[in-house]
């Protein structure tokens, strides 16, 4: 089943994830099924309507140091619900593995977006079958660690 199949099936995408957020927790940031083989990081965030929190595990890659996270949501017509979180409300929580801490969500644009699409699509070149897709640019965030003060959002927060 593609990610924007699950997109339509609101308690499949939440009973998905549910599961994929346990697997994450018990074996220390490891999961298999769709994510076997990718780095999954699971990022906490502020509903953009409910001003709720909302877990969802995302692959995340490596640039240049730069984590980033990109919204191919399988290809689908629209961005996933997390693009829209983040665009609301930049400040996230992220665990990698077993460390866990804040970060500041950075949208690239311009030259930017389309040098780093491109080394996306290059270390996963399902990206580029997935924007075969649709007609809409894919979203690039940088996840960007805060070290000083601000509002922590519980990495312990589960899903319902």
């Amino acid at each position: 089943m593609r990610e924007s199949d699950l997109g339509s099936d609101p308690a499949a995408l939440r009973a998905f994830n549910r599961d994929v957020v346990e697997e994450f927790r018990a074996n220390g940031g490891k999961v298999g099924g769709t994510f076997e083989g990718a780095d999954v990081l699971l990022l906490t965030m502020t509903g953009a309507r409910s001003g709720q929190p909302r877990l969802t595990p995302l692959e995340y890659f490596v640039i240049d140091g730069r984590i980033l996270v990109v919204g191919t949501y399988g290809g689908a017509p629209k961005d996933p619900a997390w693009v829209y979180n983040l665009r609301a409300n930049a400040e996230a929580h992220v665990e990698i593995g077993t460390e866990s801490y804040d970060v500041v969500a950075h949208e690239l644009s311009g030259d930017e977006h389309r040098k780093l699409f491109a080394e996306l699509v290059r270390l996963a070149p399902r990206i580029g079958v997935y924007r075969t897709r649709t007609t809409r640019q894919f979203p690039i965030f940088e996840l960007r660690r805060t070290d000083g003060p601000g509002r922590h959002m519980a990495p312990a927060f589960a899903l319902p």
